[in-house]
């Protein structure tokens, strides 16, 4: 069946570019696999991919650069990042550059399918999930407004400030829940599901990312508080508007 999707897959190893595109492809996406940085671009410069599995290790511009570099450019499209075993580190500089999530090497290709999925589902559902649930457009705190239909943050100029699409799911389950402690688990739960791998340090990264957009200083946060041994709460007032 085919879905309608289109992926884009960026890695310089010839056999895992081919056994991706004929796996994928079986299970009805279209696909187009690049080796590097600067074929991405060329691609991205003709069509836009429903999302890109980047991998970390490339020659020339690697993952993170290349990823830090769309989002730079306002370009929110999901990144999967595939990463080596064991580089933690790098797996969450990947998240804070915006990548949606991450898979390493050496996997098992099913599992990549289940991630798409699941990105694309959140992606393309939890804005209007909320909005039908409970016929609210916009929820305001602070000097910000969340537009759930357009799934932007803006500014009280009306000036967007570019999110992720984890970073809008997980800003997206503060302002439903303002004034209330959310542990990790419960934030994954929320905002990405157990459809993704249960990772900390995940939620600690896409806050400090939050924080950074949000507040007038990051280092001591006045909206978003770290409750120790709890978990985070959003301390600002919400209101809805159409």
């Amino acid at each position: 069946m085919n879905t309608g999707r289109q992926l884009l897959v960026v890695d310089d190893h010839g056999e895992i570019r081919d056994l991706l595109k004929r796996f994928l492809e079986q299970h009805g996406y279209s696909v187009q696999a690049v080796r590097d940085g600067q074929a991405m671009r060329q691609h991205l410069a003709q069509q836009q991919p429903d999302l890109i599995i980047l991998d970390l290790m490339l020659p020339g511009d690697d993952g993170l650069t290349l990823c830090r570099e769309l989002r730079g450019q306002g370009n929110q499209v999901p990144i999967i990042m595939l990463t080596a075993v064991g580089e933690e580190t790098d797996r969450i500089i990947g998240l804070e550059m915006g990548a949606d999530d991450y898979l390493p090497k050496p996997f098992n290709p099913r599992e990549l399918l289940a991630r798409i999925k699941a990105v694309l589902r959140r992606q393309s559902t939890a804005g209007t999930a909320i909005t039908a649930a409970e016929d609210v457009q916009q929820l305001y705190f602070d000097r910000w407004c969340l537009d759930l239909a357009r799934r932007e943050l803006r500014d009280e100029q009306g000036v967007t400030v570019s999110l992720s699409t984890a970073e809008f799911d997980l800003l997206r389950v503060f302002t439903q829940h303002p004034h209330r402690v959310l542990s990790r688990d419960q934030l994954l739960d929320l905002a990405r599901g157990r459809e993704a791998q249960a990772f900390d340090r995940a939620i600690d990264t896409l806050v400090s990312r939050l924080r950074r957009k949000l507040e007038q200083d990051s280092r001591q946060p006045s909206l978003i508080k770290t409750i120790w041994g709890g978990g985070y709460m959003l301390v600002a007032d919400v209101r809805h508007g159409d």
